[in-house]
């Protein structure tokens, strides 16, 4: 029973960490959004300080929804994650099995926090533009 619950225990250990990787790089992604799209409508479109306060409010409502959205995948992430670690790791005891599955919902939340990030992106600078 030692063995089961040290494997458990690694396996916590690794979800904990990659959840705070996908917030960091979600953090970042968004940093990079925001200053991107603030410089381009500074420097490019050359807009009057009022048309660029209701810019500036439109980009933070698009961005705040859009980390919510990311908020809410991570959370719904880390929640299919431990019941995938429960059934495969308590039940089955097989860490590989455990890290395949992990690196595919990883990779598929990643892959979704990059669509969102694109569709934010794109909502924004029609906004914009």
């Amino acid at each position: 029973m030692r063995n089961r619950s040290s494997k458990l225990e690694v396996v916590v250990r690794v979800v904990v960490e990659l959840v705070v990787v996908v917030v960091v790089v979600v953090v970042v992604v968004v940093v990079v959004v925001v200053v991107v799209l603030v410089v381009v409508v500074v420097v490019v479109v050359e807009i009057r300080v009022v048309a660029l306060v209701v810019v500036v409010v439109v980009v933070v409502v698009v961005v705040v929804v859009a980390v919510l959205v990311v908020v809410v995948l991570v959370v719904v992430t880390v929640v299919v994650v431990f019941a995938v670690v429960v059934v495969v790791v308590v039940v089955l005891g097989s860490v590989v099995l455990f890290v395949v599955v992990l690196a595919v919902v990883v990779v598929v939340v990643a892959v979704v926090v990059v669509v969102v990030v694109v569709v934010v992106v794109v909502v924004l600078v029609v906004v914009v533009v």
